[in-house]
């Protein structure tokens, strides 16, 4: 059963392979330049080149991360405006929605507008025939959610999505000025591994309860993969996408925020802003 909207246009901010900072910077920007009273609502697809590791809004990176060798290994590291635990992005499609409440279904708490968002990967995921679920419709009684974790893909929250049992991507949400912004991961290849080695704290059982698209058995090309989401979008929601482009506005923005706070470790190491 759809969350049907009717007769709503999404802005398509269809974005080719970047890196970290520039990610970071656009999702902001387009968070920043919303107008609720006037905006249209806005589904962004992007990937990550270079791969590219992302920490939560409230995590120090001395507290998780292994310094050295995230250091040695040139990785870049951004901090999102979203919380929750560090993510690896590689090998992965990444979508982030702006809009407002009364531009979605409607959900009874902001804890349900994560099950109302993320209802599209779920129609997703179940046309690749995969069987998902709700880590609050799937876990036992005794098994407690919402356990915060340094990696992200440890933790399980009650809109987590299993796939055959194991935690598949994340999400996150943050609101502002009556807006709605949640990112999160579709992972093509399970990069949980290489992640976690990047963590202070390595324990492998970590990874263990994660998997991706190819785990599962789907082998379709980024490409494939994307026009599918877009499809299970626009059917889940039943809405049209009409493709953009970053206004004037919000390129501006986004290179400001990309000088002053995404190209920086005070922003990306500590979460200071100068």
């Amino acid at each position: 059963m759809s969350d049907h909207i009717t007769s709503q246009t999404w802005r398509l901010i269809d974005s080719v392979l970047s890196a970290g900072p520039f990610n970071m910077a656009t999702d902001e920007a387009l968070l920043q330049s919303f107008v609720p009273e006037s905006s249209q609502p806005v589904l962004r697809i992007y990937g990550w080149n270079p791969p590219a590791l992302s920490i939560g809004r409230f995590q120090k990176a001395a507290d998780v991360l292994d310094l050295e060798r995230y250091r040695d290994a040139g990785l870049q590291v951004v901090r999102r405006i979203t919380g929750g635990g560090s993510i690896y992005h590689a090998d992965e499609l990444t979508y982030s929605i702006v809009c407002t409440p009364e531009q979605i279904p409607t959900a009874s708490s902001v804890k349900d507008s994560f099950r109302i968002l993320t209802g599209f990967l779920m129609e997703f995921y179940r046309r690749l025939n995969l069987d998902v679920s709700y880590a609050v419709d799937t876990v036992s009684k005794d098994h407690r959610l919402g356990t915060r974790t340094a990696f992200c893909f440890a933790g399980r929250e009650s809109f987590d999505i299993l796939a055959h049992g194991k935690k598949i991507g994340g999400n996150a949400q943050r609101r502002l000025r009556n807006v709605i912004f949640q990112h999160g991961s579709i992972p093509i290849i399970n990069r949980s591994e290489t992640g976690l080695s990047y963590m202070l704290d390595k324990s492998p059982e970590y990874a263990r309860g994660t998997t991706s698209l190819d785990e599962c058995g789907i082998l379709m090309d980024a490409n494939s993969l994307r026009l599918e989401i877009l499809a299970a979008f626009r059917d889940h929601f039943s809405v049209k996408l009409s493709s953009d482009e970053l206004t004037r506005q919000e390129s501006e923005c986004a290179d400001r925020l990309l000088l002053k706070k995404y190209g920086s470790d005070d922003w990306n190491l500590e979460g200071v802003e100068v």
